[in-house]
């Protein structure tokens, strides 16, 4: 199946390392759930020791003056974060913060879906030429190309629920690829609900222990048990793939 990203020279220098036997060498990619929950603890120290409790507690009185219009206007501007191509991590923790697990879940999940299918079809019939040139030089980017060639719409699943490749870059660069739209926009919004948990929950977890003193250890079990899943799942998924 022909590349539908510019041919680059270079590409052949930065291809996988090969075993003897002409497979991949696997990746040991264990760390990076794990991750996740550093990630969120250091977050919330940040805003401790920079004191921006005070600006979390002025955009939660705006978002709870809006009533019930508060969580879908903070899904819209989710949304637009993605379609920017700007940090979105951040969103997830504040959305925890700001609504609780549930509906910091549902909000998130909702906000990435919709921005990561608008940049989708941006890439594919709006700015192609844009970003093929935004992504197309990038090793890692033809190695997505070459991925959705051989293994179809596995390349989503496998993408959202590991962070293999910069987050707001690969929306756009699945418009390249000839994955059909539905699907594409089925599996991400499917398989971005654990991170999501974990980013959503780990924040909330730990504003409740801030603010309480005490952690409500049924949400931290159910946020373990998803790093573990996904620590385990991780390895045997790209095994399977031969990626």
């Amino acid at each position: 199946m022909a590349s539908v990203l510019p041919p680059n020279p270079k590409a052949r220098k930065s291809k996988m390392k090969r075993t003897k036997a002409g497979k991949p060498e696997p990746s040991n990619e264990w760390w990076k759930p794990v991750l996740l929950l550093a990630v969120i603890a250091g977050f919330l120290a940040a805003a401790k020791l920079f004191h921006l409790g005070g600006r979390l507690d002025a955009l939660e009185t705006w978002i709870k003056s809006l009533g019930p219009w508060g969580p879908v206007v903070y899904t819209l501007l989710y949304a637009a974060a993605v379609v920017a191509a700007l940090p979105v991590t951040p969103f997830a923790f504040v959305a925890g913060v700001l609504f609780g697990t549930v509906t910091g879940v549902v909000v998130s999940n909702i906000g990435v879906t919709v921005g990561a299918c608008l940049a989708f079809l941006a890439g594919r019939y709006l700015a192609r030429d844009a970003v093929k040139r935004m992504v197309g030089h990038h090793p890692n980017f033809r190695k997505l190309d070459e991925w959705t060639a051989r293994k179809g719409v596995w390349i989503v699943i496998l993408t959202r629920l590991f962070p293999l490749l910069p987050f707001n870059l690969l929306n756009y660069a699945f418009g390249l690829t000839r994955i059909p739209f539905w699907p594409y926009a089925f599996w991400s919004w499917l398989c971005m609900i654990p991170a999501i948990i974990i980013y959503v929950g780990g924040a909330d977890a730990l504003h409740q222990a801030l603010a309480e003193g005490k952690w409500p250890w049924g949400l931290v079990g159910v946020i373990a048990v998803l790093v573990v899943a996904l620590a385990v799942l991780g390895p045997g998924l790209r095994k399977k793939l031969k990626l």
